[in-house]
């Protein structure tokens, strides 16, 4: 075990604020091989890309099966620490319906964290801070009971409830008091997928308890990122897109 305890403290201090971990995501050994190459100092998956790149649609219509077998798979073809995106938890579809059972899978399968979202996935619509935060406390418990410690990476979808332009003071006050129900809860970063604002973003990075995950954006530099305090900043869906995007341009060009 100490070999894998080496990993998961490792993942562990590469969130600085300031510093940001930079995570290209992935969504197999492939691409998880190309990235560690270029000089990755770890990895993440992407549940869209994941689902996008074998045949499903993302909101847990991925088999968790699937999921953890890819994951695993992920595990055996790179060093460096992984993180899965597990959405929502797979509650629904895991038997018995128990997120501690899911995060048991994860730690199995090799991953040093995992990403929880507080929204359904069938309806983006947000749980209830206390539902989410009794979650997050059950896959703490989990991970305990391994004896490992699992980076939980909270994301919370309240600035995917509306438009940019609506995003304001009172939703960065409302993913504070997120935080810090998730934080009480065992939770060790808050995702806020959503969210392009450098002013809102600053005082989300002062306010929270929690070091701060930021979703690259295009208006967004990482430069400009590390200066407001960001520990943890993430690609997403995109790199899986280029991918596709240039797979496709190149396949255009190579049949006239």
């Amino acid at each position: 075990m100490k070999g894998p305890k080496r990993k998961f403290e490792q993942f562990c201090k590469l969130h600085v604020p300031g510093n940001p971990l930079i995570l290209y995501n992935i969504w197999n050994p492939g691409s998880a091989q190309a990235v560690a190459s270029a000089g990755a100092k770890a990895l993440a998956t992407s549940s869209y890309a994941v689902a996008e790149a074998h045949g499903f649609t993302d909101g847990e219509h991925t088999p968790l099966f699937f999921v953890i077998d890819n994951l695993r798979r992920i595990v055996e073809a790179t060093e460096l620490p992984v993180s899965v995106d597990l959405e929502g938890g797979y509650t629904d579809q895991a038997k018995p319906a128990n997120i501690g059972e899911t995060i048991d899978l994860a730690l199995d399968a090799g991953a040093v964290g995992c990403n929880l979202e507080d929204s359904v996935p069938a309806t983006g619509k947000l749980r209830k801070a206390h539902d989410q935060a009794a979650r997050i406390r059950t896959a703490r418990k989990t991970a305990n009971k391994a004896g490992l410690p699992f980076f939980i990476n909270a994301r919370t979808d309240v600035f995917l409830q509306g438009p940019s332009e609506q995003h304001n003071a009172a939703i960065v006050s409302e993913a504070v008091e997120r935080a810090k129900a998730y934080a009480d809860a065992g939770a060790d970063c808050l995702f806020v997928p959503g969210l392009a604002n450098i002013a809102l973003i600053e005082k989300l990075v002062k306010a929270s308890p929690l070091p701060i995950n930021i979703m690259v954006d295009d208006a967004l530099s990482i430069g400009a990122l590390a200066d407001s305090g960001v520990a943890r900043v993430s690609y997403g869906a995109s790199p899986y897109i280029n991918a596709t995007n240039a797979l496709d341009e190149a396949a255009r060009k190579a049949n006239g």
